[in-house]
Formats: structure tokens, C-alpha cells, sequence
């Protein structure tokens, strides 16, 4: 047993002396760059090339100071642990390293931080328009493919490779978006996926949604890079709109960059064999719940093409941190979504949480927790809830209003169902400490179309807009809703993700024009589009109070107000039309005695029946 163990020891000393014997490169640092006068004085260089992690590093800089360099398993990674005075001027910082006679020097650039609007924020105020800039509009068909990229393929008549929609595509119809009321773009993740093709189901699809990223630094050349995107910022803010990120830090693209040569064994999750999360939400907050449930759900993978990034590592929390903090200073987005943020460690997701909002005060965070009940949601957002844990996120995606919503439309009215389970999902934000930031949502490009859900009614879809834009949180609808697109994801999320008509070149139809679309589609359009600006005109839809009364019959009524203003927002979900004996109201409406209904801006003058057609609701504004 001695022998091999020998030969083995011998064998690393001489794999050692070889690599040292190699010169040392520097081919990456990250961040690119960095700026004076943030918040926190501390950053940490991640250094990567050939036998970085060998040389010993110094620099020579007013106001910044090298406080330590860590070297880990892997030679070819060194980490720099850097502090930045509030005295250090931007310029070039020249990094040092040295190994025996060789001497590198990697510049690092101090950048002076700019008055452009950033980490704005979104509020119930806005109204979020969710879009897949692959599938939305291609404004420069020069960027649909490049061959030395892992997936040089771009062909519309294929449901599951690019299409070739990019930022320049969205850029070019703000316009359209503020007509019809938007004032906050949320674009599924732009950074660079250069993923190989995978095999799911059969079909080899490519990874256009943009969820496996390769390059946290780099936004995705079929998309415009990172130019593009600092123009369609730029432009989204002139145009009134603001920009909510994608982010995902719970894994990485099977093809990311640093996974083809790791920093160390743990920047994973490892396990002896492939093991996938069960995606069961249950095991996190169960007080009853076994570690092995609990860890499987956090820590498996998502799935075999996308690794799971273990952010109890201090390594991978900085790395990720500094990347968001990056972000909002190089780009100026508003506000950031967390994709799967339930699968994330949530004591990382709070430090990162909290790393934001210290620089960014105003800054909106809203994670996806794709759960079924009230409990299990608060959980990931700050709630009133006595949890060992304690999140701060300031908000989270509304999937227990979303789904009740949903039920409220299909359902037939009964002492739970129908209409009740919308009432019942807001009877409930008492376990929330603020409600009104939670991202209301109909759909979204991991569900059904809404309009098939609900049965291609018009009637039922006029009905959710109505509840969407105006009750409490900040809502949001996806692309193509307001023209009536529709699908189920059966056989693919693809049917899902279609094309917006228009927006590239060969449409028979462009949709982005009234002149294009169908008179159902105008309808639908006009519909949304007044609503959205009434609700951005009017404040009491921003912060009024909610006041909700107990179904009765099919019919479900509330009331947003405020000093100002009282909104009268009365549905019914039966056949047939119902005088509505007001009385019961008396709480919200005494001293009212008329009423325009904004969608028609017709005047009622007697508010003791109001009439309310089959399938309709009324947004009333109450007058004296």
C-alpha cells in the first residue's frame, strides 16, 4: 500500500512543480470595474488566468488599500480583498503580481459614479410590462446568430430556438408601451447564456428564456451587449419608463465560464450522485420538516443543465452581491427580480437584500416563491409571522393572488369558491407587513395564458384586468396579454413564449398598430390602456386604503380610498345582470350621490341600484 501512495505523492509534487514553472496569466477580473464613493469601502476582486492564485499581489494606489489575497484549491484563482477610501479619486489602480523574476501588472479601473437616475424603484404606482426580449421585437438582425457562439442557431419556424428579438427590438416600441400605460419594463434575464443546445422532452431547445447564465459581466451579444442595453435604459428613463432586472443567483449555465474550471469544489452543490431539488416549497418552514427534505429542496439542482450555486460559500455571496451592486451602478435598473428565490439560501438573500437597499434605498426587490398559501409566502418577504428566520425582502410575486384570482373566473360562486377565493386571499395580508408591495400578476412566461385559462371569455378577461389594476400591489402583465395572445404550455412552455406579431420582419400582421389588429383586439387593448392610465393618474390606486365586503350572490365589491378620492370597484360573476342594493355599503358610500364610471365616463346619478350586466365590473369614481 505504500508504493502507490508514494508514486501518487511524487506524481502531484511533479504536476505542482510543472504548473509553477508555467508563467502566470491574469485572463479575467471581476468586477470589470469598480467606482468611488460607494456606501460600503470593500470589494473583492475575483483574479483568474493561469496560475494567478500563484503570484503575490500588491498595488500602489492613494485611498485603496490591498487588505489580503486568498488563495484557494484551485492555483489558477486568487481572490483580492481590496478597501476604498472615501479619499481615493477615480483612475487606473495598477495591480501587481509577482512569481520569481516574472512581474504582471493588471490595471483596474476607478470610475467616478454619474447623477443618472438608478435603483429607482417600483411602486403600486407603476405598472409592470413583462416581456422575453427574444420573442418580443427584433430591432438589428445582424445580432441573431454568431457561429462562435455554443448555439449559432436562430430560426423563427423552430418553437424552442432563437428568434432574434433584442433590446434594440423593445427599445423601438417604448412608445407603444407608454400608450398604452406601462411605466416599468421587466425583461426576462439579458445576461449571456451561451449555452449549448439541451435535450428536454425530446427536442433539442436552446436557452433563449435567458435563465442559465455564462458571464455575469457580459450582456448577451444576440441581444445588443452590454451598449445596447445601457441605450435601452437610458432611453426606457427618458420615456417615463422605469427597468426591472432579472436576476438569478441560485445557479449558473451548465456552460459558464468559471465551471469549466472551478475555484473550488464547494462553489457548488455537490452531491455523491446527481440529485435535482424536489421542488417542494414544505420542508423549508415545516417545524416538523426533516434536514434531509429541507436540503434536498434547497441545495438539489434545479436541473442537470443549470448548477446550483452554494451561497454559504463567502466566495460565491461576494461574487454574486458585487455583481448586483455592479448592475444598478453600470446599467441604472430601477428594481430586481429574483428568479426561484425560495431555492436560495435566504440568510444570503438577506445579506444581498440588504447590500442593495443600503445603496439604493429606493430600490424594489420582488422574488418568485411559487407557492400555494399565505403563510409560505410571507415567509419570503418581511412579515408578521413569529419564523426562526426572518427575511427582509421588500416585497415578493403575488402567487396565492394570482391563483385565487384565476379561481375567482373559473369557479362557480359558493360559500369558498368562485369570487370567495379572491376575497380570501386578501383577507389575509395581515401576515404581511406591507401588502401593496407584493407584483400582482394574470400570467407570466412560466404559466398558461391567461385568456385560455379563463376560456377565451372576454367578459371573464375584462373582468381580471379590472381587479389587476386596481386593487392592492403592483401589477404586472405579460407581453401580448393586452392583445389577446393565447395558449397552454402543453406541449412546451414555447406555446407560451410566442412571437409578438410585428415586431419582426416578414409579420403578416403587426399588432403594435391598431390598423393590425382584430376589433376584439382593440377592444381588449382600449381596455387595458384606459384603465392603466386612470390608474396612473389617480393616487387613491397607489396608496388608498382597501376596504373589501363579504360576497354575496356572485357579486364581490370594494373600495380604494384615500382624503382625496373614493373608488367603487363592484363585480359581478353571474349569467345575468343584478341590481346592486348599495345600502350594504353605507361604511365607504354615505355623502356619495353619483358616480362616473371611468370605462365609459358616463354619469350615474342615483348610487342607492346600481345595475351591474352579467360577467362586468364597474370602476366607479364616487362624487359628492
Amino acid at each position: 500500500m505504500k508504493r502507490p501512495s508514494l508514486y501518487l505523492f511524487i506524481l502531484l509534487i511533479t504536476v505542482c512543480q510543472l504548473a509553477f514553472a508555467q508563467n502566470a496569466q491574469i485572463q479575467r477580473v471581476n468586477p470589470t470595474n469598480w467606482w468611488v464613493g460607494m456606501k460600503n469601502p470593500n470589494l473583492q476582486l475575483l483574479i483568474y488566468g493561469p496560475n494567478a492564485g500563484t503570484l503575490t499581489y500588491s498595488l500602489n494606489y492613494p485611498g485603496v488599500k490591498l487588505v489580503k489575497a486568498h488563495t484557494v484549491e484551485n492555483p489558477n484563482y486568487a481572490f483580492l480583498d481590496l478597501t476604498i477610501a472615501p479619499s481615493a479619486k477615480p483612475g487606473l489602480v495598477r495591480i501587481t503580481g509577482k512569481r520569481g523574476n516574472q512581474t504582471l501588472t493588471q490595471p483596474f479601473e476607478l470610475r467616478a459614479r454619474d447623477r443618472s437616475p438608478k435603483g429607482l424603484g417600483v411602486t403600486a404606482a407603476d405598472f409592470i410590462y413583462l416581456a422575453m426580449p427574444d420573442r418580443f421585437a427584433n430591432g438589428d438582425p445582424g445580432n441573431d446568430k454568431f457561429a462562435d457562439m455554443a448555439d449559432p442557431n436562430a430560426d423563427r419556424a423552430n418553437p424552442y430556438y432563437r428568434h432574434g428579438g433584442d433590446l434594440a427590438g423593445v427599445v423601438q416600441h417604448l412608445d407603444y408601451l407608454k400608450d398604452l400605460g406601462v411605466t416599468a419594463i421587466w425583461l426576462t434575464p439579458v445576461l449571456e447564456n451561451n449555452q449549448p443546445l439541451t435535450n428536454e422532452g425530446g427536442a433539442m431547445r436552446s436557452a433563449y428564456h435567458g435563465y442559465g447564465f455564462t458571464d455575469h459581466y457580459a450582456i448577451d451579444r444576440r441581444l445588443g451587449g452590454n451598449d445596447a442595453y445601457v441605450d435601452f435604459v437610458k432611453k426606457a428613463h427618458a420615456a417615463g419608463m422605469k427597468v426591472v432586472q432579472d436576476a438569478v443567483y441560485n445557479h449558473v449555465g451548465i456552460n459558464h465560464w468559471i465551471l469549466k474550471d472551478l475555484p473550488m469544489k464547494s462553489w457548488l452543490h455537490q452531491w455523491p450522485t446527481y440529485t435535482n431539488t424536489s421542488y417542494k416549497y414544505q420542508p423549508i418552514t415545516d417545524p416538523h420538516g426533516a434536514e434531509i427534505d429541507r436540503r434536498v429542496t434547497l441545495d438539489g439542482w434545479f436541473v442537470p443543465h443549470l448548477p446550483d450555486l452554494n451561497q454559504s460559500n463567502p466566495y460565491v455571496a461576494n461574487f454574486l452581491i458585487q455583481h448586483a451592486l455592479w448592475t444598478v451602478e453600470n446599467f441604472g435598473v430601477d428594481a430586481w427580480r429574483v428568479d426561484t428565490y425560495m431555492y436560495n439560501d435566504q440568510p444570503f438573500m438577506n445579506r444581498c437584500n440588504a447590500a442593495l437597499l443600503e445603496e439604493y434605498p429606493k430600490i424594489h426587490i420582488f422574488g418568485e416563491s411559487w407557492v400555494n398559501n399565505v403563510v409560505d409566502q410571507a415567509y419570503y418577504t418581511r412579515n408578521n409571522i413569529n419564523f426562526p428566520f426572518k427575511s427582509n425582502q421588500p416585497g415578493g410575486l403575488d402567487f396565492v393572488l394570482y391563483a385565487s384570482m384565476l379561481d375567482a373566473l373559473k369557479q362557480k360562486f359558493s360559500w369558498d369558491d368562485g369570487v370567495n377565493r379572491f376575497y380570501q386571499a386578501l383577507a389575509q395580508d395581515a401576515v404581511y407587513q406591507d401588502p401593496n408591495k407584493l407584483v400582482t400578476f394574470l400570467d407570466n412566461h412560466d404559466t398558461d395564458r391567461y385568456l385560455s385559462v379563463i376560456g377565451d371569455d372576454l367578459d371573464k378577461y375584462r373582468i381580471g384586468l379590472t381587479w389587476l389594476l386596481t386593487t392592492r400591489g403592483i401589477p404586472s402583465m405579460y407581453y401580448g396579454t393586452e392583445i389577446l395572445m393565447k395558449n397552454f404550455k402543453d406541449p412546451s412552455d414555447a406555446e407560451v413564449r410566442r412571437d409578438f406579431p410585428g415586431g419582426f420582419v416578414g409579420d403578416r400582421e403587426n399588432k403594435f398598430e391598431a390598423s393590425g389588429r382584430s376589433s376584439r383586439e382593440n377592444e381588449a387593448f382600449q381596455y387595458v390602456r384606459k384603465l392603466a392610465n386612470y390608474r396612473r393618474s389617480t393616487p387613491t390606486l397607489h396608496t388608498g386604503k382597501l376596504m373589501q365586503f363579504l360576497p354575496q350572490d356572485g357579486t364581490y365589491v370594494y373600495f380604494r380610498y384615500d382624503g382625496n378620492k373614493t373608488v367603487m370597484v363592484a363585480t359581478n360573476t353571474n349569467d345575468k345582470e343584478i341590481s346592486l342594493d348599495t345600502s350594504r355599503f353605507a361604511e365607504r358610500m354615505n355623502g356619495f350621490t353619483s358616480a362616473r364610471n371611468i370605462l365609459t365616463d358616463a354619469t350615474l346619478n342615483d348610487l342607492k341600484l346600481v345595475k351591474l350586466p352579467a360577467k362586468t365590473a364597474l370602476v366607479l369614481e364616487l362624487m359628492k
